[in-house]
């Protein structure tokens, strides 16, 4: 019997879809969702989602198989479907037999979800407008991850409460809707659940949990940090349109300016085209991200981090943030 059974009520649909205790998944982090935290959020009744970020097939064939010899619940993957090995990431997880696929970065290319469902694994697609919402899940997307724009790492441009508003009335009655970006306590979550929503995703909250390996100085800056300091990455060149990043201000951010203004000449002069100008400007972000996670280059790294990064405030086992959570969610409800 769950200790909270308003909220369990409100995620069932949520809990259905995702196989397990509690309907929340933690964001796909790049360097920080691995095989350590994937593992503990699952076990803890959440939702963990391997980053598969940059890897190479057999990088992700590792992490599966590692994240799989640590829990026996459930998790997902979450691919990026820019990127170049594509088809062959989707053809790693059928052998593993993943039963979620997250599929982030743009519209999927066509094929993939296809690829996806043939082996019977859900897709989890992400969406920014709601035309894009209804052509994604009537093509195939199982479930719809609405992100806001207070979240860490890439974002659109519209609030989470602006975006939850125009979406969940629309969608959640015939459809599994999680609700991301800026949630960092559980009255916001049953908030969400009460306009519909199926569950939510997390990605900062998680960030500096014990079971995380990001560096104790990432951490540490995360504890520092207040809302205002994770700002968006600004776009130096309409003809190169990145997608902004929120990451907490530093030298790092101010070198992504100028790697900007580098790509945006070498597109100029014809050395290379747009979809690899792209690719370059994801490179960099996944070095420097790389950088601040693992290395503890917290100067010249990229500390991506969502707004709810003010709200973290310590290290925490996983266990005892989605207890805190869910334990504010029910009381908020049981107040209504």
């Amino acid at each position: 019997m769950t200790s909270y059974p308003k909220t369990a009520a409100l995620m069932q649909r949520g809990r259905d879809f995702l196989g397990c205790e509690h309907a929340i998944l933690c964001g796909a982090m790049s360097w920080v969702s691995e095989r350590n935290l994937v593992s503990a959020i699952s076990n803890a009744g959440g939702f963990g989602v391997i980053a598969c970020g940059a890897m190479t097939p057999d990088l992700l064939d590792a992490e599966i198989a590692a994240t799989r010899a640590l829990t026996d619940k459930p998790f997902g993957v979450n691919l990026i479907t820019m990127h170049p090995q594509l088809f062959d990431l989707i053809a790693v997880c059928q052998k593993h037999g993943v039963g979620h696929v997250v599929l982030a970065g743009g519209i999927p290319p066509k094929g993939s979800v296809e690829a996806i469902k043939a082996f019977g694994a859900k897709v989890i697609v992400f969406a920014p407008t709601l035309a894009l919402a209804k052509k994604l899940l009537r093509s195939g997307g199982d479930a719809l991850v609405i992100e806001g724009m207070e979240a860490g790492g890439h974002i659109g441009p519209v609030s989470t409460s602006v975006l939850a508003q125009e979406f969940l009335p629309a969608l959640a009655e015939d459809h599994v809707v999680f609700v991301a970006g800026g949630i960092g306590r559980g009255e916001a979550i049953a908030g969400y659940l009460e306009m519909g929503a199926s569950g939510v995703q997390l990605g900062t909250r998680f960030a500096c949990a014990s079971e995380s390996i990001a560096h104790p100085d990432f951490k540490k800056a995360f504890f520092r940090a207040k809302a205002r300091d994770a700002e968006a990455s600004v776009q130096v060149d309409p003809r190169l349109p990145v997608i902004p990043v929120r990451a907490l201000k530093n030298k790092g951010t101010e070198e992504f300016t100028r790697k900007q203004i580098e790509v945006a000449g070498m597109l100029d002069r014809g050395e290379v085209d747009m979809g690899e100008a792209q690719l370059q400007i994801e490179h960099f972000w996944a070095g420097a991200l790389r950088r601040a996670v693992i290395d503890g280059d917290v100067d010249g790294g990229s500390l991506m981090a969502g707004q709810s990064v003010g709200m973290v405030t310590q290290e925490e086992p996983v266990a005892d943030i989605i207890a805190t959570l869910m334990a504010e969610s029910e009381a908020a409800l049981g107040r209504r």
